[in-house]
């Protein structure tokens, strides 16, 4: 134990001419610390991970050298949250990272000193994360993926790929307030357009299976909100839709990538890799509630021939032209 802290120590010294925030953390005896509290796990995020890392590193924050990273991850549940944030308190991180309304929350509720940052959030200033978007005020600031118009533009690209689409499932977790505001708006959008509606709220992982299996012959495809639980159980929720030939459309290419048939919504990475970027300010001495919270500025439509074909389905030229990425 000591022989890896005075090799650290030694790092530190031979860096502290090139790294001036070596210097500074040198004299407090620690390194910077950054508290990273994943939602989900770790080979489920690994390239939001590598976004954010990479930022950093742009921005001369090496890890092991000027500052230490922290990863916990939550793996999807929600009791975990607080005792993570409870942890990066006792550890008197610099920064909490994290992404969702309901972590931010449990950060929130465990610190009002520590700076957080959360690279996602459905809509910061309806789930109380922050006073307004140009002032968040207080301890905490980041990036909003709410886009009112997403839900719409969803089912638009289901109409367009799935014929005759007239019975819509939406799949949410009606234990994050985020995901109720979006099971709202797509029964709202999907209502508009004359589609029935039949909503599924799940509370735990052991809800999926069963609430997808019952929509055997009940419905043409399935919308899935985005979330923590939702993600840690992609696989499932996949493969249980596959079973019952349902077409998915989710809010990110991870789903894809693990079966989905389509995805839409704001890249990812590109929201994790400016996280970087809030940490550096913050780092720097700027204050979270004096940063602005920004919205996506790059959304990617990905869709998957593979899942395409297991259900049966011919993807329009028209949405393979306009796709960001096609799974093959």
């Amino acid at each position: 134990m000591f022989g890896m802290k005075r090799r650290e120590f030694i790092t530190l010294l031979g860096g502290a001419a090139v790294w001036p925030h070596a210097a500074r953390a040198q004299q407090s005896g620690k390194l910077r610390t950054i508290g990273f509290m994943g939602q989900s796990t770790r080979s489920a995020a690994s390239e939001w991970v590598a976004a954010f890392a990479q930022r950093l590193r742009e921005l001369g924050w090496i890890e092991g050298r000027n500052i230490a990273i922290e990863y916990r991850w939550a793996e999807g549940r929600e009791e975990r949250f607080a005792g993570i944030a409870a942890e990066f308190v006792r550890l008197k991180v610099d920064v909490i990272v994290t992404s969702g309304t309901p972590q931010v929350l449990a950060a929130k509720q465990a610190t009002s000193v520590i700076p957080i940052v959360f690279a996602t959030s459905g809509d910061p200033v309806a789930g109380g994360l922050v006073a307004g978007l140009a002032r968040p005020g207080g301890n905490v600031t980041g990036l909003s993926t709410l886009v009112p118009d997403l839900a719409g533009k969803r089912i638009e690209l289901l109409r367009e790929v799935v014929p005759g689409l007239g019975r819509l499932a939406i799949l949410g977790n009606v234990g994050n307030p985020i995901s109720v505001l979006e099971l709202d708006a797509v029964e709202a959008a999907a209502g508009t357009l004359g589609l029935k509606v039949q909503r599924l709220e799940i509370r735990r992982a052991q809800d999926i299976t069963s609430a997808v299996d019952a929509l055997k012959g009940r419905a043409d495809a399935l919308y899935v909100c985005i979330d923590a639980l939702v993600n840690a159980n992609r696989i499932r929720i996949n493969t249980s839709a596959l079973g019952v030939r349902l077409p998915t459309m989710h809010g990110s290419r991870d789903y894809v990538e693990t079966g989905g048939l389509m995805s839409y919504g704001p890249n990812y990475p590109d929201l994790f890799r400016r996280t970087g970027d809030y940490v550096d300010k913050i780092l720097h001495g700027e204050k979270p509630g004096d940063i602005p919270v920004e919205q996506p500025t790059k959304f990617d439509l990905v869709v998957n021939l593979t899942t395409a074909k297991a259900l049966g389905i011919a993807i329009p030229e028209a949405v393979l032209l306009r796709a960001d990425e096609v799974i093959e």
